[in-house]
């Protein structure tokens, strides 16, 4: 088992969500991640375009529950608007119930425990999905796409973040070298970024922007743009 960098240890092909990694997540993917926390500034400030009184909007695979208690504090003006966490780790919804009653006192976000591929949504006004979907299987994610598009209403928006592939090998490997470089200028040894290559080994199958771009197309989205865009990692926009 190796060390992938704070604190955390993985094993080859067995990068999981579970257990302790909740506890140096938040550090841990915000270094990893280029442009972590604008990505949740930005989105908080599109949900002024899509969420009104009474709203409902869910964040898939919350984990700690950082940008969904964001959403909730940044739409605390918005009576009865809710907003849901939905995480299949329990200690990842233990974190993020603790970290929203004990620290936060706000009252409209919960959090719960949940499949996102079995789980039924309530009518909503924004899904958010945060470099999420890239850990759902192939075979079963355009099912999930399409019952996010089936579950907003009309005019509502799916906001979906994704590590992308490039359009070609070359492109692919400029990226990859890139991303690389990324990490070790954010202190991560190489040893720790092999070790974090390694155990993300069929776990992370991240589709290309027109691969992730074809999902939602399939699913009924028409009306789609990039939002923000760093190498291979891109925000996407998409309106009912």
């Amino acid at each position: 088992m190796g060390n992938v960098g704070d604190g955390i240890k993985a094993s080859s092909a067995s990068w999981t969500f579970a257990g302790d990694v909740a506890k140096g997540f938040d550090d841990h993917v915000s270094k990893s991640v280029p442009l972590y926390n604008e990505g949740h500034q930005l989105i908080c400030e599109l949900s002024d375009f899509f969420l009104n009184k009474d709203s409902i909007c869910y964040e898939l695979g919350s984990s700690t529950g950082a940008l969904t208690q964001k959403l909730a504090r940044h739409n605390e003006n918005k009576p009865g608007a809710r907003f849901i966490g939905v995480d299949v780790e329990p200690e990842m919804v233990k974190m993020a119930n603790h970290k929203a009653h004990k620290k936060s006192g706000l009252k409209n976000l919960e959090f719960v425990a949940d499949d996102i591929n079995q789980m039924e949504f309530q009518p909503c006004d924004m899904v958010v999905s945060y470099y999420v979907v890239q850990f759902v299987r192939p075979a079963v994610r355009q099912q999930l796409i399409d019952k996010i598009y089936k579950s907003l209403n009309w005019g509502g928006a799916f906001v979906l973040f994704e590590k992308v592939r490039g359009p070609d090998a070359r492109f692919q490997d400029i990226a990859q070298r890139l991303y690389d470089e990324y990490k070790i200028r954010q202190g991560y040894s190489a040893e720790e970024i092999v070790s974090k290559t390694r155990s993300l080994k069929g776990v992370l199958e991240p589709f290309s922007s027109q691969g992730n771009l074809d999902l939602l197309n399939r699913a009924g989205f028409q009306d789609v743009m990039t939002i923000q865009k760093y190498v291979c990692f891109e925000g996407f926009l998409a309106i009912k």
